[in-house]
Parts: C-alpha cells; sequence; structure tokens
C-alpha cells in the first residue's frame, strides 16, 4: 500500500531510502539517529555529514546509505517542540515534504520515516503523527511512491486517547466473543449446508426448471463490475478513488481489467472507505467479492465503528487499526 504504518526497527528497513531525524550540525546522536548511524557506519557517515557541512529546521539533505540495506539517507533536521508558539507545526510538515521531495528527485520508489521530533526533541506524538501523515497522504495524492512510517513500539505512537476510548468501548459492545460466535457459525453453517442440499435433491429431480448454464449467466455483478459502478455513481475518478483506497495503481489496473478479480477483505473495504459507502452499501460491495462484517471480528467492528461515525479517514482508520493490533487497509 502506499502508506503503510508499521513497527519495526528503521535501519532494518529493505527500502530505497531511510530518513533521518537529524540535527542542524549533522552529527551523529542518539536515538534513531544514533542507531542510523551506528548501522550505516558511523565513522564514514559522519565524513560524509560533514562534507554537506549542516542543514536547517525543516529542511533537507542527503547522503548514501554505506552499510544499510537502503541505497540512500535522508536527513532532515526537525524542529524542537516550544509549545508550539514557534512555527513548529509548519517546520514538521516541511520535514516530511522535503524529504518526499528529494526522494523523488532521486527516483526513490519506497521510503521509511520515523515519527520525526518527537524523540529528545519534545515533539508531542499525537501530534506529531498528525501532522506526519497530513503531509504524507497529501502528497500521495499526487506522486507514487511507498512510505513506510515505522515506529520502534507502541509506546512510539501517538493514537488519540479519546479516539482509542471511543473505539474500544464500541469494541466492548458490539464484539461477540469467538465460543458464542463459533456456535452461531456453526449453527448457520448447518442451516446453510441442509438448503444447499434440499436445492440439489430439487435439481436432481428434475424439479428446477432452470440449466446450470442459464443460471451462470444469471450472476450478480462481480466485484470489480460493482467497484466501478459505485466510481462512477460517485462522480469519482478512478484516480482519486484507489488514492483516497490506499490502493497501489497497478493493483488497480488489475481490478479494472480483470472482471473475476477477488481482492482481499482489507482491500474490498479499502474501496468501500473511499467512497464513502454506508453500511449497507459497504455490505453490498463485500458481499460481491465473497466476505461480509461480523461481530466476531475486532477488524470489522472498528471498521463498522468508523463508517458508523460517517468518518473515511482512511490513515486514521489505520493508526487505529495498528493501535488494535489488527491489519491495516490498502494493498
Amino acid at each position: 500500500m502506499p502508506l503503510e504504518i508499521i513497527r519495526n526497527d528503521i535501519t532494518k528497513m529493505n527500502v530505497d531510502v531511510i530518513v533521518n531525524a537529524a540535527n542542524p550540525n549533522l552529527k551523529m546522536g542518539g536515538g534513531v539517529c544514533g542507531a542510523i548511524f551506528h548501522a550505516a557506519g558511523a565513522g564514514e557517515l559522519q565524513k560524509a555529514c560533514d562534507k554537506i557541512g549542516g542543514c536547517k529546521v525543516g529542511e533537507a539533505v542527503i547522503t548514501e546509505g554505506f552499510n544499510l540495506s537502503a541505497k540512500f539517507i535522508i536527513h532532515t533536521p526537525g524542529p524542537v517542540w516550544q509549545g508550539g508558539t514557534k512555527e513548529e507545526a509548519s517546520l514538521l510538515k516541511a520535514s516530511y515534504y522535503y524529504s518526499l521531495e528529494m526522494a523523488k528527485q532521486y527516483q526513490c520508489e519506497s521510503i521509511a520515516f520515523p515519527l520525526i521530533s518527537t524523540g529528545i526533541y519534545g515533539y508531542p506524538k499525537e501530534e506529531a503523527l498528525e501532522i506526519a501523515v497530513s503531509a504524507i497522504s497529501s502528497f500521495l495524492l499526487h506522486n507514487d511512491i511507498l512510505v513506510y512510517l515505522v515506529v520502534f513500539d507502541k509506546k512510539a505512537f501517538g493514537l488519540s486517547k479519546k479516539l482509542f476510548a471511543s473505539i474500544h468501548q464500541y469494541i466492548d459492545e458490539h464484539y461477540v466473543e469467538e465460543a458464542e460466535s463459533t456456535f452461531k457459525r456453526r449453527q448457520s453453517e448447518k442451516h446453510c449446508i441442509m438448503e444447499q442440499l434440499q436445492e440439489i435433491e430439487i435439481v436432481r429431480k428434475g424439479i428446477e426448471s432452470d440449466s446450470l448454464t442459464e443460471l451462470l449467466n444469471d450472476l450478480d455483478e462481480s466485484f470489480s463490475e460493482l467497484l466501478l459502478r459505485l466510481i462512477d455513481e460517485k462522480e469519482m475518478t478512478d484516480v482519486e478513488t484507489y488514492k483516497r483506497a490506499n490502493i497501489d495503481r497497478r493493483l488497480f489496473s488489475k481490478i479494472r481489467n480483470e472482471t473475476d478479480y477477488t481482492p482481499k477483505k482489507k482491500t474490498a473495504i479499502a474501496f468501500a472507505i473511499a467512497l464513502k459507502l454506508n453500511l449497507e452499501e459497504t455490505s453490498e460491495l463485500l458481499t460481491a467479492a465473497g466476505y461480509a462484517l461480523s461481530h466476531s471480528s475486532k477488524f470489522d467492528v472498528i471498521i463498522e465503528f468508523f463508517i458508523q461515525q460517517s468518518n473515511y479517514n482512511i490513515h486514521e482508520i489505520n493508526e487505529a487499526l495498528f493501535a488494535f493490533d489488527q491489519p491495516l487497509l490498502g494493498a
């Protein structure tokens, strides 16, 4: 997917370029900066940085990746948090934009960011995460690059406490325990099997007049057909749709060109979010792909929560899914 939030060590990311939360003097520091210097080879990287000389806050410079898997390292000094009165937000946003533009200039297809300025610079994690996602998603509306937002652990992740509490309450109210859902599912499956056996018996005895060919010709719309119709009905462009869905352009092209394409469930839901479908419309789209929302799945309950709230910001939804250890939307 174009933007993915993951829990990992940024120095181990297999991407074209990683971003270093640098200091203006481009000297080896602590935290993420120190880890990147150590992994790349502190001596060689420091020489390369010394040759550049320095970098202003909110801007970016680039060096070789040296011993890293990444080909390049983009160094960007984020702002020190001073209460939010010293243009910290605009400077932090600029750090992401400058880095993304530089990656584009060097024809990089993938980039990994840390949460800039949230370490010793003290930027509040919730606000920093919001700025990072906003800056990256705005860039992705007009550019194609795979972006990873890398957090080392959950303590470094700043999901709104109010949102987290609201989702947690919704899950508590709607989530069905596994034992109960398993019983219901088995009862439903038993009922379904009995119905199927009855239908087979009817066909076998010749009571049903339609032939198998006629039945196959009477199938409902495929997922691809329904998706394309919904895009037209919502008066959206293809590009706008797959960008909002956090879907790779090549996958969307495949879905458009293959009428019998069956997506993953999270991909189908991503399109429902992009098209701002209500629960009934979402259910229809999922059914066309062979899926359904269930209260026995925390992932499904979280999706239902956001649709009920008419919150179709896919990146905010992914932040919540990440916080609850669920798969992210997109592909």
